[in-house]
This record gives structure tokens, sequence and C-alpha cells, in this order.
């Protein structure tokens, strides 16, 4: 992941998470550039992608300030961060992957009706176990159609899926509908993550859309129970 990219997401998480508050004045730029140890100019890469994102605000001769944002805002915001994928939303720690499954197979009429795919369509059928900093942390179940997110292969696998999607593949990835559960752990998932049989897990499912509409991934992922959380905003 690229410097300044990692500081955004880094910044971001961290006005979401309110270790930053609303019209609260960031650091100067050149503190930042000593923290991060980084120049200037990625300090400035990292903050214009967080002015587009509607978080801050500079104040020319004043300085860079947190945006006062809606609770509606701060919702899309949230919800926005946690289906990044895994790599964008933890940049501090190193992300890796085993793959345990790479197949091409035809969609069945479950996948059919969530991808809103025609009849006798294929889809990749990926399983993989994520690892942050050589913990696993969760196993991923992902369906993509083959005629949307092509060339993909096994070192893209084992980095960043999203990353390929949106820098390479030239992909907005813009929102998610996710389904939250929690279960005992079967004796494969425990293997996997490195838990007991019966213990419990969190289990996401998901489709996920790009800014033009169109569903490009039908997901399951179960949860190692040390590492999941979930924000939600509740409104009436």
């Amino acid at each position: 992941m690229q410097k300044y990219l990692f500081i955004y997401n880094d910044m971001k998480n961290r006005i979401l998470n309110g270790e930053f508050v609303a019209n609260e004045k960031l650091p100067f730029e050149k503190d930042l550039c000593i923290s991060y140890n980084t120049s200037k100019m990625t300090i400035k890469k990292a903050f214009d992608l967080l002015v587009e994102d509607g978080l801050i605000i500079k104040k020319r001769g004043v300085g860079t300030f947190i945006k006062d944002i809606n609770s509606k805002e701060m919702e899309r915001l949230i919800v926005t961060s946690q289906f990044q994928g895994l790599t964008s939303t933890n940049p501090k720690n190193k992300i890796t992957s085993k793959i345990l499954k790479f197949n091409i197979i035809p969609a069945d009429s479950d996948i059919e009706r969530q991808l809103n795919l025609t009849p006798d369509s294929f889809v990749y059928d990926i399983h993989r176990v994520r690892y942050t900093n050589g913990q696993p942390t969760v196993i991923e179940q992902t369906y993509m159609p083959i005629d949307l997110i092509v060339g993909l292969n096994k070192t893209h696998l084992k980095n960043s899926l999203y990353k390929y999607i949106e820098e390479e593949l030239n992909y907005k990835i813009q929102s998610a509908h996710r389904r939250v559960s929690v279960r005992k752990a079967t004796e494969e998932e425990a293997q996997n993550l490195e838990l007991q049989v019966g213990d419990p897990v969190a289990v996401a499912e998901q489709v996920a859309y790009f800014d033009n509409g169109r569903a490009f991934e039908y997901s399951f992922s179960v949860h190692h129970y040390n590492f999941y959380s979930a924000q939600f905003i509740v409104t009436k």
C-alpha cells in the first residue's frame, strides 16, 4: 500500500472512531510528517482524500479541522469504511492470505439471484483465510462474475482483491448490503481460525455494489470472535 493511502486510511479510521472530534483542529502537517515519517507532499495527498470524503476542512492560514458531519452522512461513512476490505481497514497491520480454493463454477440459482445474473452465468468461487500479523482472522467465501472481474489470478487473491478491482480494473466500490449473525464454529472453521470447535464466530453475508449499481460480490465471511466488531448508527 502506498504511504499516502496508509495515512489516509489511518486518519479516516481515527476520525470515524472518535479519536478526533468535530471542529477539532488536526495536528500541523509538519508534525504529522514526523509522526508518520514521511514528506509534506505525502501528508497533503492523504489530506486531499479526506477532503474529498467530506471529513476535514482546510482553512488557509488557520489549519485543518474535523468537519461537523450530520448523523446521516456519518452513517454512510461508517458503513462505507466497514466493507473497504481487511487491508484498507487495517493499515498498520500486515495482512496476508492463504488460498483454500480458487475455481470457476456455474452460478447456482441463489448466486444468480443475489448478483442479478442471467442463467448459465459463471462465477469465481474463492475461499481464503485472511491473516492479520500472522493471526488467522477471517475465512472468506466469495463469488464474483467472471465477465465483470476479468483477469483475476492467485497473485491478486494473496493480496488485496478490492485493491485490484479499484486500482487495476478502475471500478468504484460504493456500497454493500450485509447481514451479520453469530453461531458456533464448525470443525473446519475452528481448524483454520485456530479456535475450538463450538467457539463463537461472527458470520457476515454480503452483496457489494459498484457506484453504477452493479452487484459484483456475493460473499460469506466467518470471523474469529477476537477480531470482529461492527458499528451501527440507529435512527428513529
